[in-house]
């Protein structure tokens, strides 16, 4: 994947990719901040964004700045966790599958169904309850484990149209083992659809996981997008005039999954072969 042309040359690509670097660096600045994330009443309650505060700060006296930015470090943390465990699944269920196929085909392919049809939420909800609050990385983990299956039959289709190419025939005849078949020919082939599907199981996770926080079924002391919505619900912020404190993760929510929406619709069209020859500028 040629990521500097899709910079060049896709418009959505070029926005997405800029809005995800200031998430990023905006992110990163809590490694700096010279405030605890769990620290309260270090500052007055309830100060609208100005020179002092220019997040502004909550009714717990906490400054929502570094808040903030503790909130998005974690809820990123937290994608990249469901979306490597899912991806990992994925990728193995569907090149066993399409690789092998007969009995094991099918025998991969009932599991995969059974969890495609699955109320996540309903099924995240149910654990939750059990559970008492998922812990951080526990949701995280969860949510990969169920993450997987329509990207699987994904990686499953992209395996059995290689499988029958020139390629692999040529590669066995001349005595390339299996592993190194997949590895070798048929990865680079599944690169792109692995970082498509990734950014987009990305936005799938930290969906789930701003529901679950603002219902209250998390962890709800560590700092993350939805856990600072659910704070400020609870403190009633809308109804006593503190706007700022639920705008504020609002509205880099919105940055944030638009950023994620753009980068994964670019790279969904560069994936396309019928896309990529209407296009010709990948």
């Amino acid at each position: 994947m040629n990521l500097v042309n899709l910079i060049k040359n896709d418009v959505r690509f070029k926005i997405g990719f800029i809005l995800m670097i200031i998430i990023i660096f905006f992110s990163l600045l809590s490694f700096f901040s010279p405030i605890d994330p769990f620290s309260t009443y270090y500052a007055p309650v309830n100060r609208p964004p100005s020179r002092d505060y220019i997040f502004g700060t909550n009714s717990k006296g906490q400054d929502l700045f570094w808040m903030t930015s503790y909130a998005f470090r974690n809820s990123m943390i937290f994608g990249l966790i469901t979306a490597s465990i899912s991806r990992i699944i994925a990728l193995l269920i569907g090149t066993v599958s399409g690789y092998r196929g007969g009995k094991t085909d099918n025998i991969l392919m009932i599991i995969n169904d059974s969890f495609i049809t699955l109320p996540i939420l309903l099924v995240m909800i149910l654990i939750a309850m059990v559970f008492r609050r998922l812990p951080f990385f526990l949701l995280a983990v969860v949510l990969g484990l169920f993450g997987w299956p329509w990207d699987a039959r994904l990686f499953r289709s992209q395996i059995l149209s290689l499988r029958e190419r020139k390629l692999t025939y040529t590669a066995k005849f001349s005595g390339m083992k299996t592993l190194n078949i997949i590895f070798k020919i048929y990865f680079p082939h599944l690169t792109p659809v692995f970082f498509s599907t990734f950014i987009n199981n990305m936005i799938w996770s930290l969906g789930l996981e701003v529901t679950l926080s603002v219902l209250g079924l998390t962890s709800l002391q560590t700092p993350t997008i939805g856990t600072t919505i659910y704070w400020a619900n609870q403190h009633q912020a809308l109804i006593l005039g503190i706007w700022w404190w639920l705008a504020i993760p609002i509205i880099g929510a919105i940055i944030l999954f638009t950023s994620l929406y753009l980068l994964t619709i670019s790279m969904n069209e560069f994936v396309d072969p019928r896309m990529r020859v209407q296009g010709g500028n990948y």
